[in-house]
């Protein structure tokens, strides 16, 4: 059975709406082939160059860039809930996929560019909206000319680890 979303359901309250806008992501990607993975990330991080489109989407930021190292900040809202009123699973795997796949981005010349090729998430807590922010950070486990490897971590602000991951990333020319 499939429900109508723009009509009201008699016991969902109200209907909810969000608004997402985005930069052309073709552009984006053009622009970051004629930098090397650090300069394009700390371009992104300061407002200087379009992100990923799915950022705006989950309402997360590029906070801090390093080589290997970078942090992600999201301050999840109903809008991504499942069906028994928690934060999907998908929003802390796609933070942690993005955490540690730019992570590997930060160490890669022009030219080169990396796509995930497996990932294995461990999710430890719930995370809920309306409890401020949490973090997402990748660190670079092992680098390599092929394949690379990744961790990720979710924190909430008090330090508590939310979900973790372990990624490999392909890496190929743009």
């Amino acid at each position: 059975m499939t429900t109508k979303h723009n009509e009201a359901i008699s016991d969902a309250g109200e209907l909810r709406t969000k608004t997402v806008s985005w930069h052309n992501p073709h552009a984006t990607a053009a622009a970051g082939h004629e930098r090397s993975g650090l300069e394009f990330l700390t371009a992104w991080m300061r407002g200087e160059t379009a992100g990923a489109p799915i950022c705006e989407l989950i309402n997360a930021r590029l906070i801090a860039v390093d080589i290997g190292d970078v942090v992600f900040a999201c301050e999840p809202d109903e809008s991504v809930y499942n069906p028994i009123g928690m934060v999907h699973g998908g929003l802390a795997c796609t933070l942690l996929d993005s955490a540690a796949g730019c992570a590997v981005h930060s160490t890669l010349p022009i030219g080169l560019g990396y796509s995930s090729i497996e990932i294995k998430v461990n999710f430890l807590r719930p995370i809920h909206a309306g409890k401020g922010e949490i973090f997402a950070r990748g660190r670079v486990t092992k680098p390599g000319k092929r394949i690379a490897f990744a961790e990720a971590e979710i924190q909430d602000s008090s330090g508590t680890v939310l979900a973790t991951a372990s990624s490999s990333c392909l890496i190929v020319p743009v």
